[in-house]
C-alpha cells in the first residue's frame, strides 16, 4: 500500500512538471525566424497562407505524446477546448487534463495517508481534482465576460461616432480594437485580423459570437446582418443597441441587489453543516472519524451532500432571471 502511494505521488509530480513545462528555446527561436521571414514576403496572399501554415505548425508542435494521451481521456474534447478558449488564456487541453490528474493523485494520496479507505480517497481526489479546475475555469470565463459586457456599449458608441464621421464599418472595427482595452479589444482585433486574410465580416463576427456565447454580442451580430440586408441608418441602429445594452445591464444590477439578501441566507444555511463538522472534528476527532471509516456513515454523508447540492441548485435557479 505504501509503495502504491509513493508511486502515485511521484506520478503526480511528473504530471505537474509536464503540465508547466514550457517550449524549448530552440523551437521558439526557429518559429520566430520563420514568422519574420514570411512577414516580409512580397505577395500578400502568400503572406496570409504562410501565416496560416505557421499557426497550424505551431499548434501541432505544442502537442506532445503525453498531451495526446491525456487529451484522448477528456470527454467531448472539442467542447472542452472551446470552453478553455473562452477564458482568453492560452490553456492547452492536454495540460489541463494533466493538472486534473495531478490534483486528483495528490489529494487522494493525502486522504489515504490519513487512514481513509482507498476507494473513498480516490473518489474524493477525483471530486477535488475535477471540480476545482472546472470551477476555476468557470470563474475566469465569467470574469472575462463581465468585463466584456461592461465595455461593450462603449465600443458600440465608438463605432457610432466613427460611422457618423464617414468611416466604413470595417474601419470602425479596427478602431475599436486599438482604442478599447480588455477583452473587447482582443475580440475585435481577432475579427479585424480574420477579415484581413479574406474572411467575411459576418463569418468573423459569428465565430466570435459562438466562442463568447454572450447574448450581447449576438445582438450586435444580428443587428449588423439585418442592416446589411435591409439597409437603413446603421449609426442610429447601433446607438439604440448600445442604449438597450446599458439598460439591460442596469436591470441585472437591480435584480442582483434585490436577491442579495436571499443569497446571503442561502450561503449561511449551506455553510453551517460544514462549519459544525469542522468544529466537532477539532474538539473530538474520534467522534467524527466514523464518517471516514464506517460504510453506513459514508453512505449517509454522501446522501446528505447530494441533497444539499440539489437544494443549492434549486435556490440558484430561483434567484436566476433571464433578461
Amino acid at each position: 500500500m505504501l509503495y502504491v502511494m509513493i508511486a502515485g505521488l511521484f506520478g503526480a509530480i511528473v504530471l505537474v512538471a509536464f503540465a508547466f513545462q514550457g517550449p524549448s528555446p530552440e523551437k521558439t527561436a526557429k518559429r520566430r525566424m520563420e514568422m519574420v521571414r514570411e512577414r516580409h514576403a512580397a505577395d500578400g496572399a502568400l503572406k496570409a497562407n504562410a501565416q496560416m501554415r505557421i499557426r497550424k505548425l505551431m499548434a501541432d508542435r505544442k502537442k506532445s505524446g503525453v498531451n495526446d494521451v491525456f487529451t484522448s481521456l477528456v470527454p467531448r474534447p472539442a467542447e472542452m477546448q472551446k470552453r478553455l478558449d473562452r477564458t482568453g488564456k492560452k490553456i492547452d487541453l492536454g495540460k489541463y487534463a494533466m493538472i486534473n490528474a495531478a490534483i486528483t493523485a495528490v489529494i487522494g494520496f493525502v486522504i489515504a495517508l490519513q487512514g481513509a479507505p482507498l476507494l473513498l480517497a480516490i473518489l474524493l481526489g477525483m471530486l477535488v481534482g475535477i471540480g476545482v479546475p472546472h470551477f476555476a475555469i468557470g470563474y475566469l470565463i465569467n470574469k472575462r465576460l463581465n468585463n466584456f459586457n461592461v465595455n461593450f456599449p462603449d465600443a458600440i458608441e465608438l463605432m457610432v461616432r466613427g460611422l457618423r464621421s464617414g468611416l466604413p464599418i470595417t474601419e470602425t472595427l479596427g478602431v475599436v480594437a486599438t482604442e478599447i482595452q480588455g477583452p473587447v479589444a482582443e475580440e475585435f482585433k481577432l475579427v479585424s485580423d480574420r477579415m484581413k486574410v479574406g474572411t467575411t465580416m459576418e463569418a468573423a463576427l459569428q465565430e466570435v459570437a459562438d466562442r463568447l456565447g454572450t447574448p450581447e454580442f449576438q445582438f450586435f451580430v444580428i443587428t449588423l446582418s439585418i442592416q446589411r440586408e435591409t439597409g437603413g441608418n446603421l449609426a442610429e441602429t447601433l446607438a439604440n443597441l448600445a442604449d438597450v445594452l446599458r439598460k439591460r445591464a442596469q436591470m441585472k444590477l437591480k435584480i442582483r441587489a434585490m436577491s442579495s439578501e436571499s443569497k446571503a441566507s442561502a450561503y449561511i444555511v449551506g455553510a453551517l453543516p460544514f462549519i459544525v463538522f469542522v468544529l466537532i472534528m477539532m474538539v473530538n476527532p474520534d467522534y467524527m472519524m466514523g464518517f471516514f471509516e464506517d460504510e453506513r456513515l459514508m453512505i449517509a454523508g454522501m446522501g446528505g451532500l447530494l441533497w444539499m447540492s440539489i437544494g443549492v441548485f434549486v435556490m440558484a435557479k430561483m434567484v436566476s432571471f433571464e433578461i
